[in-house]
């Protein structure tokens, strides 16, 4: 650097250039500053004599990252620690934001990280208050900011630093200083009730919510959940919380007309409201508590203030669903004033039902606060009167009225988004509603009833006229059913006795449910037969299934509740008298949704969803194999009866559709229905061996053949034993194979082709419930995994030619990942003798580990490390060669040897736990045969113990920087796997010098602080008599 002026220009382009050129030029230039701690002066020298923010910001953000990512000495963290506080005390006031906030987070890091070093560190709380003490308001400020980015800092992780010690750095934090800090908001919210504009109050209201958010248990809340659990406070804090001015200045705050303030006001009180029950030791104090909380939100509900603002009102419902969590039934009737303020939560939630565009994802809270009050009705003791008897049926009516009014308003919205599509809203919403509805069944399912049966009717008539007439309206009719339909299904999702006994809610059940049975009927006739395009009428058949779904879980097969009153009343009302009649409808339902929504994805695959919960139960499937219907579609599963089989936007779904017809085939005995079965696809086969190679890579011929491997694995996935493995597997060798070998030689280059080729492999070779237990005399294992070779090394060896697209993934690495799926499978299945290979000179098994090797070796190690599936499939890959065939791996060349060994290594670092498990039993089996065949070995060395030994002579270090790095696994991280990491722990130790551990040992206790010597010792040692008690 020539000038400061030149640096500071540097600095501008860095910051504020929108060239993309400039702004790289610039970093690089300037990187010296975070990288070399050679520049930690010069930094000293920039915000010292700087004269532009994005100067001093480059030396801030330079320093933090020196501090963070380098060991710098203690006595130089100090000094840049107390220049940082002197720098802010003196020139604070008068530097940008982002400047001041780049600059107390440098102190707040220096002090996280040298906490335990030396105890100056922890006067930062001291010279904080110090801040605040000073007349000047900008000094007062820049004191909350601190304490505000200091309890931030604690809480929260640090990648750079071992959670074991962030986590004991928190603690100590937590235990000496929070309730202090926290005690200084709280004076300071009061210091600045009145005294300073709103915008000002801010920071102590952030600074009291931060101290409420910490982490007190080791537990840390899931900032993209919504919800979260009870707030363990110490009981330290107990005064502050039995104090009323803690809870009211809260409330004050919530009546700021900064929504902003307000509304984080709103968070303090959900977490205070979330404080666990223990900290009260007396009954009046938790009451008192309780009290002052319904006292402030009852002010709230009269005045309406702040609650036109839609995050005010969103932590506001938030904060009334807290009350029956963390509170019971009796606790709130006890409240003097309990009457009048369940009444306006009523009135509120009303309202907000009303309201329900601008308060979909608020009614969940509400709704929620509802459910728990009914269901503590049968537990309450005492006379005195809940008053949910009154209020609960209003908001019952309420919900249901405004989904059917919805419906209309949907139709005028320009933003196009219907709730009835929005998945998760809905069943967060209905999860709630079957609760509310059954504490007054009677009542509810009678209103219920008749705002459905004029809608049946309507709909009845306009299935008999000739037109649809005006779409529009038939639209609003079918989303208003829809509507009702889910709400009947949500009800009988759930078998609640509250308020009524288990005879009279069957008998309730019953007429719900036949009104819905009795719309399948009409959903399918008339009219409505030429609508499956319309997006009302999908709505409604999606509906219809969640009904059938939950309807039988409650009533059909195997876990079922077998209701002689509920199918009375089901016989009087449609003539549904036993399981198997409704079983029939219901089939006809799905059979019916498979013919006519070719095109419509969705309503497909929640069809095949029922049909496969139906065909996989026990008791269902039995009686499914009874219906004619079921026999027709077993016996005619052609595209021709089934068109979304010849829809290639569906062809996914036909694996599922053959898996349950599979299911259902392989339920009965006999090989002579399962040929009847199979015919269809047996003239698919036939035709496609008769086509030219010319002609196989034409669309129709290739859509043809994915067609074919997707019903083919769909029926593989279905063969869960000996016998149905046995039907499917004569069938197709050897006959068919030749074309699966043809069609992946001719389309190797094309994944949409290979990828179910491959994908139907990998579920036929898997090995589960021991389907691929063949005869001692039978040379089928040893048979298929030859088929398996061909297969693997005609793809490999032409995928490794192709170059690389913009899409490699599609392209290459998804059939490079599912063809080594299938190699593990088929290897580590039990059941081929892979001697037998070498035995006769077969070239099978060598060829396909040499073309799969070649396959791995043509991924660069980031990819691998990238693609997650690649990556389970690779390591799972490489554990298969290390386990059985480790003699393979041996004998090849050094580098490639070394390459897979450090793969194994990076593995260890990954975040997965399946795949670092993967690569300790690798290493394990090398270690092991290492310690076994050299170290440990009494006769002449095999060819493949003198490769290992030259690898080895050759990469010294192999062995003691795997060993190292599975060290700082074990003790500096929360592995969850740290018993299958310890298992190699010890064949490496065993297989190396006694003094290569003594070094290892001596440099990872160098590497911690004096502090730790004593700890790190003692995972070192408990770990080697783990490994040794447990692995030998």
């Amino acid at each position: 650097m020539e000038s400061l002026a030149q640096l500071e220009l540097l600095c501008e382009k860095l910051y504020n250039s929108r060239d993309s050129a400039e702004r790289a030029h610039a970093e690089n230039t300037l990187k010296c500053f975070s990288e070399n701690s050679d520049y930690i002066s010069q930094c000293q020298y920039i915000l010292d004599n700087a004269s532009t923010p994005y100067a001093l910001m480059l030396a801030s953000s330079s320093l933090l990252k020196q501090v963070s990512d380098h060991s710098l000495s203690l006595q130089l963290r100090l000094d840049i620690r107390n220049y940082v506080i002197n720098y802010l005390a003196t020139r604070g006031p008068k530097l940008q934001q982002f400047v001041t906030s780049s600059l107390i987070q440098l102190v707040c890091r220096i002090t996280k990280f040298g906490w335990f070093d030396d105890d100056k560190f922890r006067e930062i709380v001291k010279e904080s208050t110090d801040f605040l003490a000073l007349a000047s308001h900008d000094h007062y400020f820049i004191g909350l900011k601190i304490l505000n980015n200091l309890v931030m800092e604690m809480n929260q992780a640090n990648g750079a630093m071992p959670l074991t010690l962030h986590r004991k750095i928190a603690c100590s934090f937590k235990d000496q200083f929070l309730l202090q800090i926290f005690q200084i908001s709280l004076t300071s919210l009061h210091q600045l009730k009145s005294e300073v504009p709103d915008d000002f109050r801010h920071d102590p209201l952030s600074l009291a919510l931060r101290c409420l958010s910490y982490d007190f248990v080791g537990c840390p809340v899931d900032e993209s959940s919504e919800e979260f659990g009870t707030v363990q406070l110490p009981a330290s804090w107990r005064p502050l919380l039995q104090d009323p001015s803690t809870i009211q200045i809260f409330f004050d705050y919530c009546k700021v007309n900064d929504t902003r303030v307000s509304k984080e006001a709103l968070e303090c009180l959900v977490r205070l409201a979330s404080v666990r029950r223990s900290i009260f030791v007396e009954d009046p104090s938790r009451s008192q508590f309780l009290s002052h909380l319904m006292s402030g939100t009852k002010e709230i509900l009269q005045t309406g203030q702040g609650l036109a603002d839609h995050g005010n009102y969103h932590e506001f419902c938030r904060l009334l669903g807290r009350f029956k969590v963390n509170f019971q039934l009796s606790e709130l009737l006890s409240i003097e004033f309990y009457g009048e303020w369940i009444g306006l939560v009523a009135e509120f939630t009303t309202k907000s039902l009303l309201s329900w565009q601008w308060a979909s994802n608020s009614v969940y809270y509400l709704l929620s606060l509802w459910s728990r009050l009914v269901t503590s009705v049968p537990y309450l003791k005492g006379d005195t009167p809940s008053l949910l008897d009154e209020t609960v049926p209003k908001i019952t009516e309420g919900f249901i009225t405004s989904r059917i009014n919805s419906v209309q308003a949907s139709f005028t919205d320009d933003s196009g988004d219907n709730p009835l599509d929005n998945v998760e809203v809905l069943q967060e919403q209905l999860d709630s509603l079957p609760y509310l509805c059954r504490f007054q069944y009677q009542n509810s399912s009678l209103y219920i009833i008749n705002i459905m049966e004029p809608l049946l009717q309507a709909y009845m008539e306009r299935s008999r006229l000739p037109a649809p007439g005006d779409a529009n309206e038939l639209s609003a009719i079918e989303g208003q059913i829809t509507w009702i339909v889910h709400i009947i299904a949500a009800i009988l999702k759930i078998r609640q006795t509250i308020g009524c006994s288990q005879e009279s809610q069957e008998l309730i059940d019953a007429e719900l449910a036949a009104r819905v049975l009795q719309l399948i009927n009409i959903t399918d006739t008339g009219v409505h037969a030429q609508r499956y395009q319309e997006l009302s009428k999908q709505r409604l058949d999606r509906a219809i299934l969640i009904f059938v779904q939950n309807f039988r879980r409650s009533y059909v097969g195997d876990q079922a509740m077998h209701s002689s009153k509920l199918y009375a009343r089901l016989s009087e009302l449609l003539g549904l008298n036993d399981h198997l009649v409704l079983l029939n409808v219901i089939v006809g339902k799905i059979a019916t949704n498979l013919k006519c929504y070719a095109e419509c994805e969705d309503v497909i695959d929640h069809t095949l969803s029922l049909f496969l919960e139906l065909a996989s139960g026990y008791m269902t499937g039995k009686l499914l194999l009874k219906l004619e219907s079921i026999k027709f579609i077993i016996a005619n599963h052609s595209r021709e009866t089934f068109p979304f089989l010849e829809e290639y936007r569906c062809s996914r779904s036909r694996t599922t559709f053959y898996y349950i017809l599979g299911f259902l085939v392989f339920m009965e005995d006999g090989p002579v229905k399962f040929r009847s079965f199979i015919e269809p696809l047996l003239q698919v086969a036939v035709n496609l061996e008769a086509t030219t190679d010319a002609a196989f890579r034409t669309d129709v011929v290739k859509y043809t053949f994915i067609g074919l491997m997707r019903d083919l694995r769909g029926i593989a996935m279905a063969t869960n034993s000996r016998r149905t493995f046995g039907l499917l597997f004569n069938w197709l060798y050897p006959s068919r194979m030749p074309l699966l070998l043809k069609a992946i030689s001719l389309c190797a280059d094309e994944p949409e082709v290979t990828t179910p080729l491959l994908k139907f492999m990998s579920e036929f070779v898997l090995n589960k419930a021991q389907r691929l237990t063949f005869d001692s005399s039978s040379p089928n294992g040893i048979l298929l995994f030859r088929e398996v070779s061909k297969l693997i090394v005609a793809y490999g060896s032409r995928i490794i030619l192709l170059p690389n697209g913009t899409d490699i993934y599609g392209s290459k690495y998804k059939g490079i990942w599912i063809s080594l799926t299938v190699l593990s499978r088929a290897l580590c299945g039990n059941y081929v003798n892979f001697g037998v290979f070498e035995l006769y000179g077969d070239r099978a098994l060598a060829d396909v580990l040499d073309v799969s090797l070649k396959m791995t070796l043509s991924v660069p190690l980031s990819d691998i490390l990238a693609f997650r599936k690649l990556s389970k499939a690779y390591y799972g890959y490489i554990e298969v060669l290390f386990n059985n065939h480790i003699t393979f791996v041996l004998n090849l060349d050094t580098n490639t040897f070394v390459h897979i060994v450090s793969s194994l290594e990076s593995g260890l670092k990954g975040l997965d736990t399946g795949i670092s498990t993967q690569c300790a039993s690798a290493i394990d089996s090398l270690a092991a045969f290492y310690f076994n065949n050299i170290a440990a070995g009494d006769g002449p060395p095999s060819s493949a113990a003198l490769n290992l030994a030259r690898h080895i002579g050759e990469f010294p270090s192999l062995f003691p920087q795997i060993l190292k790095t599975l060290f700082e696994i074990i003790i500096f991280e929360d592995a969850g796997n740290q018993w299958s990491l310890s298992r190699p722990i010890l064949s490496l130790i065993m297989s190396s010098e006694q003094q290569m551990f003594g070094d290892l040992r001596a440099q990872i206790l160098a590497s911690q602080v004096r502090e730790f010597y004593c700890l790190m010792f003692y995972y070192i040692l408990m770990s080697f008599l783990f490994c040794f008690f447990f692995s030998a």
